[in-house]
């Protein structure tokens, strides 16, 4: 008889979400899915709003990954202003977000993902959490408590406080930098920088220890999308858009912003609240692709800062042939590199001459009726898109999160995981444990990553007090 083995919650992700497992009466795992629960409805509830609210609306997707929304939404103003900011603002929004990327990497890699590579697939629940990594590795836990308050104090530095800054605006940026605050965040970044080297040195060591992992944890070939520099450097906050395909081979590239509808369609399922986004020209569900650190990495041609750029070429050893690296395992791997490269890209930023510049922010009425704004979250793509009337008022909005991105290629790999761990008849706390590690190799951010295309399906259950279901609506 057939039987269906439910993961709920997943445990040390961002947001709500289940797994679901579907068994053949042998044991075997038939189908696997990955369902997120949660229901919100930015795209709806922010029409009829001035765009210029739409940073500060769209922030409160998040409160992991704030910057990256303010920044994405901001891009999108910056295109109803017809604009192009000043030199400085744009260096300073790079800043921002590159603390982000610290931040938001170091909770990942530190917090959630380290108890299962220091204490074991097999360790008690219990103390398989960031207090049991405190037992264990105390100076490794210290390190990544130390590590995310340098991103966040960078961010509060330069937006008055760490979750839900305002001071990324249309146009720029709404205050220079004082030298004050360049110098005090220049103060951090070497201790930061050793915090990741020492970290990244410890993780290369571990490695050998989950070769099996490596080859089992989603490997399916995909696509890998990215905004890349325009001389094909590592970028974050602007660029243009690469695909790579599983071979390596360049298929799209230097790709504008404003053109990601060429090659981004979305689709949407019965079993999730998560769209799912492909490559357009591939059609769906075959158009699967993977956005964030791995892909970053496997579109970049180099990061351009020294440390950064040795770890690289390390990491593109990780695989015997020369194409890109397609475990997603070794999203690990790659959060750490770009650890190490934001923390350069800020030291050399904060270097240059213009840096204290007064001159930040452009201003202009709406001069368009449609704003595209894209840049890289820590997981990965994310793009605001806006429509306006004549009054600058919001008539239609799409988020692409960068979670959505992956929502295909997260599917496909807690299958592989479940195919080659999971076994139906003798169950045990360390398969279980495998499947939903696969997902926070993702490091998925949920609650961004809810959003409406189309009508989506809805069950509404009204249930007495002690949880008996009195009636029930459903919409297709």
């Amino acid at each position: 008889m057939s039987r269906t083995i439910t993961i709920e919650p997943v445990t040390r992700i961002e947001g709500h979400a289940r797994i679901s497992l579907q068994l053949a009466d042998t044991g075997e795992v038939e189908d696997a899915k990955f369902h997120l629960t949660q229901f919100r409805g930015f795209e709806k509830f922010c029409e009829g709003r001035p765009y210029r609210e739409m940073p500060a609306l769209t922030a409160r997707t998040c409160g992991i990954c704030p910057v990256s929304h303010l920044l994405a939404s901001n891009k999108a103003c910056d295109d109803l202003l017809a604009v192009t900011i000043p030199p400085t603002a744009e260096k300073l929004r790079q800043i921002m977000n590159l603390g982000q990327i610290v931040q938001s990497h170091a909770l990942s890699f530190f917090h959630l993902s380290s108890p299962d590579l220091l204490l074991g697939w097999e360790a008690d629940p219990k103390t398989r959490n960031v207090f049991g990594v405190m037992q264990q590795e105390p100076e490794l836990a210290r390190d990544g408590i130390r590590l995310r308050q340098i991103g966040q104090t960078i961010i509060e530095i330069l937006g008055g406080k760490k979750i839900h800054p305002t001071w990324v605006v249309p146009g720029g940026v709404s205050e220079a930098l004082s030298e004050e605050k360049r110098d005090a965040i220049q103060a951090m970044l070497p201790d930061a920088l050793e915090i990741a080297k020492r970290t990244y040195a410890s993780f290369k060591s571990l490695l050998p220890k989950f070769k099996h992992e490596a080859e089992s944890f989603g490997t399916m070939p995909t696509l890998f999308l990215s905004l890349v520099s325009e001389t094909g450097q590592l970028e974050h906050t602007t660029g243009l858009l690469r695909v790579k395909d599983a071979k390596g081979r360049i298929i799209e590239d230097k790709v504008p912003p404003r053109d990601y509808k060429r090659l981004i369609g979305e689709a949407v399922e019965d079993f999730s609240y998560m769209k799912f986004p492909y490559y357009r020209p591939m059609g769906y569900p075959r158009g699967i692709y993977r956005v964030g650190p791995l892909a970053r990495l496997n579109n970049a041609d180099s990061c351009g800062t020294p440390y950064a750029d040795v770890a690289l070429a390390e990491f593109r050893t990780l695989q015997e042939d020369s194409g890109p690296i397609t475990s997603s395992f070794h999203y690990h791997y790659a959060r750490l590199v770009e650890i190490i490269f934001a923390i350069e890209r800020m030291q050399r930023i904060l270097k240059e001459p213009d840096i204290l510049d007064h001159r930040v922010r452009a201003h202009a009425r709406g001069n368009r009726y449609e704003g595209i704004g894209v840049s890289e979250a820590p997981r990965g793509t994310l793009m605001h898109h806006y429509k306006i009337d004549d009054h600058g008022l919001i008539t239609w909005v799409d988020l692409i999160i960068a979670t959505g991105h992956n929502n295909l290629a997260m599917n496909r790999s807690i299958k592989q995981v479940a195919d080659t761990y999971v076994d139906g008849n003798k169950l045990n706390e360390s398969m279980l444990n495998r499947v939903e590690a696969v997902i926070r190799c993702y490091d998925p951010c949920l609650s961004c990553a809810s959003h409406a295309f189309g009508q989506m399906p809805l069950v509404i259950e009204l249930t007495d007090p002690a949880g008996k279901v009195v009636d029930r609506l459903v919409r297709d």
